[in-house]
């Protein structure tokens, strides 16, 4: 189970990133919004988000089942495990809030959204946050489910990238932010 739930998992990372760098310039202003295409892979990869949360709860309860039996939680040596779940479970209500927010309808001058306010930045700017966090706890495990060599050199450019890549959506939320606030 753990096996699937990686390639799951990298199957989300690949579509989340296509997702992000087509929405951050979406955002940007520099490509037209409301392509289908993007929408259905959007929604895969929500459909994929829901299977890893699922299994992701599944091996949590195994792995708290287990802790009950032997007797002991070793919490001090288990916060990392607690960080991804609670990352991992703030995701998902932010991700939840990433669809709301990002809602419109198609009219004849293109694919209209609601208003971005204040409120849906911040909320757009802790989901990337929460999203760093899971992302850099749960890095090294992924590695190891795909069996890939741990060399550190990898590890710091996977992370470098991704955090390049998230500050990138970050700054690309503010800029959008920032073109409603013009309108």
């Amino acid at each position: 189970m753990r096996r699937a739930n990686a390639i799951i998992t990298s199957l989300i990372m690949i579509l989340f990133l296509i997702h992000m760098i087509w929405g951050s310039l979406e955002l940007a202003g520099m490509t037209p919004g409301g392509n289908s295409l993007f929408t259905k892979l959007s929604y895969l990869m929500v459909g994929l988000i829901v299977v890893h949360m699922l299994i992701s709860l599944k091996l949590t309860w195994d792995t708290l089942r287990a802790r009950k039996a032997a007797g002991v939680s070793y919490r001090k040596a288990n916060r990392l495990f607690w960080v991804r779940r609670i990352s991992g479970m703030a995701l998902m209500v932010f991700i939840a809030l990433h669809v709301v927010a990002f809602r419109g309808r198609q009219t004849a001058e293109g694919y209209r959204l609601q208003l971005f306010n204040g409120g849906r930045l911040a909320v757009q700017l802790l989901m990337v946050a929460a999203l760093m966090v899971h992302l850099l706890t749960n890095i090294g495990p992924l590695k190891i489910a795909l069996g890939i060599e741990d060399h550190k050199g990898l590890r710091v450019d996977i992370l470098l990238t991704l955090s390049i890549l998230l500050f990138l959506a970050a700054t690309a939320f503010v800029i959008y932010y920032l073109r409603w606030q013009m309108v």
